[in-house]
Order: structure tokens, then C-alpha cells, then sequence
């Protein structure tokens, strides 16, 4: 919820402190960086020294992290600790939900994810609104401050409502090499990413899969590794569950930006209106997501999620139709089937991602979750980027570019249509949990 309330705050943050536009759009990238590279390494130091200790540090740091961007006098010290931030991101998701598989008896599991992905969902949808009150009322530094009283009443609800902790038996040794090649694979891989399509980009992508490379046979040939390569093979519901999870999020995430930018442009709505419409997408998720979990306590999560990824299937088939003449209820629709398939399917995926690991690695299993999303999340985006650049260019967008913003929206939506339909594919045949 904090970073989709902080990117409200940008552009009034932006002109406070004088930031250039490079900077600027550093402030997502860099927590995007840092939530990558360190959620493995986080997963792995909590199923050794304690799940609820390293979300706890996690939520500390966020908050300490959250005041000092709101004291900050300068982008470059706001781009430090937001790199902190994300740091402090990956030490929540990598444990969370660790802590609700522990907690909860396997039955309930899935009642229980579904509740965490609804909060979250309703969470993404009041963020916006939040963030842009309060950098209207209160000025940009109040949507960073505004999270410590937050932060602090959580703390206090674990201290006294969470007792005991969840953690291995036996330490296993902390594999330093495996994590300094896997930061290196996400730092290159997210800055690649950002470069695209200059050269630095695509050398940068190429290392990333080096990186990628060694890092699966360091981990194949350690006795302790950060994550054994091995759980992929053991498990086929594991890792098509976890492919599912990243070509479903790698469809949908740039979709409502591109969404915005047609509503506004091409449709020539207000934010508000515009707001409004894409408010569906995630409403639906929220009402529909623990509905789902307690189904896939009843029936096996692959048959959910499988027909949660075809109703997505169906929202982008209708959303690939939209041109200039599109009215506000096409995309209504569109995205009431997209939300609805979407939270059909992502906490039967996620019940199935835990419930097919042992105890003893949930959670390395939990930051696994995260990073398929977060890596489909950043790859979509990253191709979303590279059609603009090359239907726009460094053109200023306006009602000059409509025909070329309504062709890279149009591309990105079969881009988004054809992940979705290999999803389909692979949450089928992942098999019975």
C-alpha cells in the first residue's frame, strides 16, 4: 500500500526538490531493485534465525526508512532510503506468508491466504486515493509519515497477539556466494531492464542470465544452498505454480497504466472518472480472493486457479477489442472479468505454492511466491516500456500520439493475452497437490 500511495506523491515531491526526470524515475526502480535481489537471501536468514523476527526487523526498518524519506532535503537522499525500503520490503513478503502457512492448519490455509490477498487488494485500491488526499492536504512528505503509526501498531499487535516463532531446527549454513551472484542477477536484470533498448540494456540483460546460469548450478552443487534447485524437480506442482504466478502477473501490471493513459488520452476522461473505472479491477479481486481461498480448501487449487486464469483469459479477449469508439462500459467489463479471474486465481495458486513445500522451507518458498510475482510484474512492465519507446520515442504524450499510444496499448494487449494463455496451460497440467 505504501508504494502505490508514495507514486501519487511523485510529482509534487518531484517539484519540491527540484528532482530531474532520471532521477524521478529512479524512486520506483530502486525498490523494485532492492526488493528483488534480497528477498532469497531474507527467505533463507528466516527459516534460520525466525520467521516473525525477520518481519518484525522488516517492518522497522520500513518505518525508520519512511521517516527519513520524510525529513529528506534532497532526491538523492529520498533514493537511498526508498533502496532501504525495498530492503525492508523483501524482509515483510519473504515472511509473511511463511507465517500464515504456519500458523495455519492445512485445511484452512487457503481461507487464510485468501483474507491476506483480499487486505492487499483492498489496500492497492484505497492507496491511490490516500496518497493523493494526503500530498493535497498535508504535502508529499505526509503519504511517507503517515506509514510510521501504522508500522508501530502493528509492531504492537505482534509483541502481545503473535506469540512464539517459527524457524528450522538446525541452522543451515548461509550460502555468501549464491547470494552475491543472485543480487548481481537482479541488479543487472532490474537495471537491464530500466536500459532497454540502448546496448547497456541488452549487455546488462545478457549477464543477468549468466549470473542466472551460474547461480542454478552453484545451487545445484551446494550442500546448503539458498534454495535447492532440486524442489523445482521434485515438485511439478511448485514450479508450475510459481511459472503460472509470473506469467500471470508479468500480463496484468503495466495493463492499468496503459488503461489510464487510453481513458485520459484517447477517451479524454477526467483522473477521477478515470479512477473510478479502473477501480473495478481491484474490487473485484478483493470481494472474490477469499472466496477462492476457501474453495481451494474444498476442491484442488489447480482447478480454481485453472479457471481463474481462463475468465482472465476472456477479460483480455474482450479488452483486445477496445479502439477510439470504446465506451467507459467495455472497459468496465473487461476489467470486472479480469478482476473477478484474478481473484480466483491467485490464492488457490498461492495455497498450492505452500502447501507443496515441506515445513522446513516455507520460507524460501514464500520469497519464491513474491519474486515470481515481482520479476512478472517488472518484465511486463519493461516490454510495456519498450513498445512505447518504440511507437512514441521521446514524444511528449498528447492528442497528437493517440494513434500511436492506441497501437502500443493494442500490441501490449496481445502481448498480455498470449501470457495469460500459456498460464492457462501450465496451471492445468501443474497436477493434484
Amino acid at each position: 500500500m505504501g508504494m502505490a500511495a508514495v507514486n501519487v506523491a511523485i510529482p509534487a515531491l518531484a517539484a519540491d526538490l527540484h528532482a530531474s526526470a532520471n532521477k524521478v524515475s529512479w524512486l520506483p526502480t530502486l525498490y523494485i531493485l532492492s526488493n528483488v535481489a534480497l528477498m532469497l537471501p531474507f527467505g533463507k536468514l528466516a527459516d534460520n534465525y525466525g520467521r516473525k523476527r525477520m518481519f518484525v526487523w522488516g517492518l522497522a526498518l520500513n518505518a525508520l526508512a519512511a521517516f527519513m524519506c520524510s525529513i529528506a532535503t534532497s532526491i538523492d537522499a529520498i533514493l537511498f532510503w526508498r533502496l532501504v525500503q525495498g530492503a525492508a520490503g523483501a524482509m515483510i513478503f519473504g515472511t509473511g506468508i511463511a507465517i500464515i502457512t504456519a500458523v495455519t492448519p492445512n485445511n484452512k490455509r487457503g481461507t487464510a491466504l485468501g483474507i491476506v490477498a483480499s487486505c492487499v487488494y483492498v489496500g492497492l485500491t484505497l492507496a491511490p486515493a490516500i496518497g493523493g488526499w494526503l500530498t493535497e492536504l498535508l504535502g508529499w512528505r505526509s503519504v511517507f509519515y503517515f506509514q510510521i503509526p501504522l508500522v508501530i501498531a502493528l509492531l504492537i499487535f505482534i509483541k502481545f497477539k503473535l506469540p512464539g516463532e517459527w524457524k528450522n531446527e538446525h541452522h543451515s549454513r548461509f550460502d555468501w556466494i549464491g547470494s552475491i551472484i543472485f543480487i548481481t542477477f537482479a541488479c543487472t536484470l532490474v537495471y537491464g531492464m530500466s536500459a532497454l533498448p540502448s546496448m547497456l540494456g541488452w549487455g546488462l540483460l545478457g549477464v543477468s542470465l549468466l549470473c542466472l546460469g551460474a547461480f542454478i548450478v552453484h545451487q545445484s552443487k551446494d550442500k546448503q544452498p539458498l534454495i535447492r534447485v532440486q524442489m523445482f524437480l521434485e515438485s511439478r506442482v511448485f514450479s508450475l505454480s510459481l511459472s503460472t504466478s509470473f506469467l500471470m502477473y508479468g500480463s496484468n501490471f503495466a495493463i492499468l497504466f496503459l488503461l489510464s493513459l487510453y481513458l485520459q488520452f484517447i477517451k479524454g476522461y477526467s483522473p477521477s472518472y478515470s479512477g473510478q473505472i479502473l477501480l473495478i479491477q481491484a474490487l473485484c479481486m478483493a470481494i472474490i480472493a477469499p472466496i477462492a481461498g476457501k474453495l481451494s480448501d474444498k476442491f484442488q487449487p489447480r482447478i480454481i486457479a485453472t479457471t481463474g486464469c481462463l475468465i482472465v483469459g476472456i477479460g483480455f479477449i474482450v479488452l483486445n477489442q477496445i479502439s477510439p469508439a470504446s465506451s467507459a462500459s467495455d472497459i468496465g467489463i473487461a476489467l470486472a472479468l479480469i478482476g473477478t479471474g484474478f481473484g480466483l486465481f491467485s490464492t488457490p495458486n498461492n495455497n498450492a505454492i505452500m502447501g507443496s513445500v515441506s515445513e522446513q522451507e516455507v520460507g524460501v518458498a514464500s520469497a519464491s511466491m513474491n519474486l515470481s510475482r515481482t520479476i512478472g510484474n517488472l518484465v511486463g512492465m519493461s516490454l510495456v516500456n519498450l513498445m512505447m519507446h518504440h511507437y512514441l520515442g521521446d514524444e511528449k504524450l498528447s492528442s497528437a500520439q493517440n494513434d500511436a499510444l492506441m497501437q502500443t496499448i493494442s500490441l501490449a494487449l496481445v502481448m498480455s493475452l498470449c501470457f495469460v494463455l500459456v498460464a492457462c496451460v501450465f496451471s492445468a497440467i501443474r497436477g493434484k497437490q
